[in-house]
């Protein structure tokens, strides 16, 4: 947890001053510029180090690659990702990760997530007895296309559950079903329900709040169609939000139904602040930009339309027509794969 009013206290110090190892694996995959320096993320290893086994998937440029081995930590592995079909290049890095794991509890987080210690602990925890396990994001520090993109985490969070960019899952389970696809765009989805396909437990720990850095605001603005297109992969959300430029298009001429229509989704987004101790990380004023968020998000909806027409949204120099394969499917595809409560815990390492 995070303290309120304060930063994620970093992990490898605990409370006493002392750092306890954790029986799990954490899984970094990794493809930066060759311009991206990599200090920041080099401190944070060192850290992260003292109290987990740490393993770096580095499909950057042999340039950068290079520079990440004199800049990280002895104790990070660094590993190159194993050939697998898919275009997603984040896929093959989780796998890679996931199937060279020295612990049956893997932690898989991107490149800007910041774990403090409690809740790393928490999520390799909830492994004893959960297959996967979605933790709750949250920026630090917060600048103004940081607080704006906070809006659709209220959202989330109000109406159900955020989709954070970390994840707990069971080594032995997600090599039972050989991995996941690869030529998905929402590939923490993707995961998810490819352990839930075959029997998994899932366990959404909406109260675990793990730090995550902010983009770039370059970085942010080239997200907001690619974050868009994720909603194919929930159909009734996405016809939700295809909705919502149709009806600011309806009560343009009525001001009234405008705000009121604001109100309404601050008093939402405050509702998901205020859920499963939100108020701890999420400042009061953030339930004030969802109204932004949401207008983004009713005109880059319809761009994701126009995408999909095209040929999908353009992701790492591809184009990815799907967001992610629906249950069903995945549990038919996977209907072979025998139940996970058979799968041991443990199990030979590549």
């Amino acid at each position: 947890m995070t303290a309120r009013g304060g930063g994620p206290r970093p992990v490898g110090h605990a409370a006493d001053g002392g750092a306890e190892r954790l029986p799990a694996e954490y899984v970094l995959p990794l493809r930066w510029d060759d311009d991206t320096d990599p200090t920041e993320l080099a401190a944070y290893l060192a850290r992260l180090v003292e109290v987990v086994d740490v393993t770096v998937v580095d499909g950057s440029s042999t340039v950068a690659v290079e520079r990440h081995r004199a800049a990280f930590p002895p104790g990070v592995r660094l590993l190159p990702p194993r050939d697998r079909a898919g275009r997603n290049g984040k896929v093959r890095g989780v796998v890679t990760g996931v199937e060279t794991a020295r612990h049956d509890a893997v932690v898989v987080a991107d490149d800007d997530v910041r774990y403090d210690e409690p809740a790393l602990a928490r999520v390799v925890a909830q492994l004893a007895d959960a297959d996967v396990v979605r933790p709750q994001n949250h920026f630090h520090p917060s600048p103004w296309h940081a607080r704006w993109d906070t809006g659709r985490t209220l959202l989330n969070r109000a109406l159900g559950s955020d989709w954070p960019g970390t994840l707990g899952v069971r080594r032995g389970v997600l090599l039972a079903t050989g991995g996941y696809d690869g030529d998905v765009l929402f590939e923490n989805c993707e995961l998810v329900r490819t352990v839930l396909a075959v029997g998994g437990r899932q366990v959404r720990l909406d109260d675990c709040f793990v730090a995550r850095r902010p983009p770039t605001v370059r970085h942010f603005l080239g997200q907001r169609v690619r974050q868009a297109y994720d909603s194919w992969a929930q159909p009734l959300r996405l016809a939700l939000e295809l909705a919502v430029l149709p009806a600011v298009l309806f009560a343009v001429r009525r001001p009234r139904w405008l705000v009121g229509g604001a109100v309404a989704v601050v008093g939402l987004a405050e509702l998901g602040r205020r859920r499963a101790g939100g108020t701890a990380v999420f400042p009061p004023t953030a339930a004030l930009w969802s109204p932004l968020w949401l207008a983004e998000r009713a005109v880059c909806s319809w761009l994701a339309v126009v995408a999909r027409a095209r040929g999908g949204v353009w992701y790492a120099g591809e184009r990815l027509p799907r967001a992610a394969s629906p249950l069903p499917l995945l549990r038919r595809r996977l209907a072979g794969v025998g139940s996970v409560t058979d799968t041991p815990t443990e199990g030979p390492r590549p």
